[in-house]
């Protein structure tokens, strides 16, 4: 294989890729929730639970939150073909891999520049993962493949029995990461390795070796011992750095030559002096914690009727949370579960935005973050981090579908959304920051300080039109988004008024999405790959039957008057 060639992973339908209508998002403030009183001066109260389709809600936040997620944690379904109580994750190879992918796209653009992803997968996806990451992300930008002893217990009856769990990660650039990343404190049992021995006033100490495995010439010079022989390197081996250096050492009185005072050259390093620890890829249970312990932390919150199949410990997602970011920043996870990423990231003061499409959002995840917030939570690492609660969420749920079919099989704009979500909605679809004016009536967002976008169901005339391009003024645009325009052709308008573009609502963007598609869930019955080769949803073509002269196309029709 030459160097330019790319190892591919295939798989039917792969070239198909949904035509994702980013929706706005509302909020329900009866189910958002907030601290009575600030704990402390750095609470956070923006963080975000939104409740429907993961994926269209990775496609809703794009605009918004691209380049400034650190971190994503995402569980999803193994598909392993032993349905979860709150997945149907038995799904054909084929089609967990398109909807992965179509999910680590959008997430590839969310994340920042120094910022990564943590899947956890088990053996039957993992190495299928890992390919289709490495072409997503670039193979250049994988990490590493943690394993996670999630299992103790042996299973009997297995042929080999498995322990273990992958976590894959990746990295937007991997030298950035590395630059940011967290090192781990270290354990009690990595502290006992320093002793003192000598009644060292600086405390616990251990002997680092003077030698290094790179042969260097330079690096060979002569060492003599408080007992007078002289010591060269091992053969094979150099010491680790220059004469120079190795005189400081001695000259600060760190030298050690073992309790003979003949032994081969070390250097004292002291406890209070070693740095954290460099993150390894073996995480033992009795670190991050396993399966049956984040089952008893499920208990613990909401007995055993209530408690979620497949949680993950709360230590797991501490260590990942406390590698990958600082407090403040960003965690995104989409297969939220029962809530543990936004459980252990509220309590490390991270902000964070989770996604669940389940019932259990609402059963099991609303009430685990309230007694978070509340300061009700006892469990997991609230100790260890010393939560004492506070800050807060806001809950959201998907905007129904921008276009919808009227009666007669027309397409036109969703009379459920009033105004304001109108407006928001043909900004968001034409790259707009909806960012209503308080001042300016026609300036419903902006994609730069002198280019806005105005949405309107009117039908404008040239009269309105002409005095909308005066109070523009000519050192600013406006995208105006109508029903419709009369008195004049598109062509006429654009040469009359430079400062003007104008578009006809829904027409203007009919072809860009699958409208009405409200589920792209992880579940072979909703995407049977009998219809992979199918053309995407669109909305209806129009039945035979009288149109309507009034109501309906006069608001949201698509023709000139």
């Amino acid at each position: 294989m030459s160097n330019k060639q790319k190892l591919e992973l295939t798989w039917i339908g792969k070239e198909k890729r949904p035509k994702l209508e980013p929706r706005i998002l509302l909020e329900d403030a009866e189910k958002s929730y907030h601290a009575k009183h600030r704990v402390t001066e750095s609470d956070i109260f923006d963080n975000r639970l939104i409740f429907g389709d993961n994926l269209l809600a990775l496609k809703a936040l794009e605009q918004e939150f691209s380049g400034k997620v650190k971190c994503v944690f995402i569980d999803p379904p193994y598909n392993t073909g032993s349905a979860f109580t709150h997945y149907d994750d038995g799904l054909e190879h084929s089609i967990w891999l398109g909807l992965m992918r179509d999910r680590l796209e959008i997430i590839r653009r969310l994340l920042a520049d120094d910022g990564s992803l943590w899947i956890t997968i088990d053996d039957n996806e993992a190495h299928y993962l890992k390919v289709l990451c490495d072409e997503v992300f670039g193979r250049s930008n994988f990490v590493a493949n943690v394993v996670w002893q999630n299992r103790y217990s042996r299973s009997n009856d297995a042929s080999l029995s498995l322990s273990h769990n992958h976590i894959l990660v990746y990295a937007t650039n991997p030298e950035a990461w590395k630059r940011i990343r967290n090192r781990l404190p270290r354990t009690e049992e990595q502290a006992s390795q320093y002793k003192n021995s000598d009644k060292d006033p600086k405390g616990p100490w251990r002997a680092i070796p003077w030698d290094a495995p790179n042969l260097r010439p330079n690096l060979s010079y002569p060492i003599t011992t408080p007992t007078g022989r002289v010591r060269f390197p091992p053969e094979g081996r150099c010491w680790s750095r220059t004469e120079d250096q190795w005189l400081e050492i001695v000259a600060s009185g760190l030298a050690y030559f073992g309790k003979s005072g003949d032994g081969a050259p070390s250097f004292k390093q002291y406890l209070i002096d070693a740095a954290p620890i460099v993150p390894n890829t073996w995480w033992s249970h009795d670190e991050t914690g396993h399966t049956d312990e984040a089952k008893k932390e499920m208990h613990s919150l909401f007995g055993r009727d209530l408690a979620f199949d497949t949680p993950k410990p709360e230590r797991l997602l501490n260590r990942i949370i406390h590698i990958a970011t600082n407090p403040r920043d960003l965690v995104l996870d989409s297969f939220a579960g029962s809530g543990t990423t936004g459980a252990v990231a509220h309590k490390m003061r991270r902000r964070w935005i989770m996604v669940e499409l389940g019932e259990h959002c609402h059963t099991h995840i609303i009430p685990r973050l309230k007694k978070v917030i509340d300061g009700e939570d006892r469990g997991g690492v609230t100790e260890s981090v010393n939560w004492q609660g506070g800050g807060g969420f806001r809950y959201y749920k998907l905007a129904p579908s921008l276009i919808v079919n009227d009666r007669w099989g027309n397409p036109v704009m969703n009379p459920d959304f009033n105004a304001a979500m109108l407006a928001e909605a043909i900004a968001k679809l034409e790259g707009f920051t909806y960012a209503p004016s308080e001042t300016r009536w026609w300036q419903h967002g902006h994609s730069s300080e002198r280019d806005f976008v105005y949405v309107t169901t009117q039908n404008l005339s040239a009269e309105q039109l002409q005095a909308l391009s005066d109070e523009v003024g000519g050192e600013q645009s406006l995208l105006v988004c109508c029903a419709a325009f009369h008195g004049i052709t598109a062509a006429q308008a654009a040469d009359r008024w430079r400062n003007l573009t104008l578009k006809k609502i829904p027409k203007m963007v009919l072809a860009r999405c699958e409208w009405g598609h409200d589920d792209y869930s992880l579940n072979v019955a909703n995407l049977p790959l009998a219809q992979m080769e199918e053309k995407a949803p669109s909305p209806q073509p129009a039945r035979r039957g009288k149109k309507p002269t009034s109501g309906t196309r006069d608001m949201f029709g698509d023709g000139e008057a």
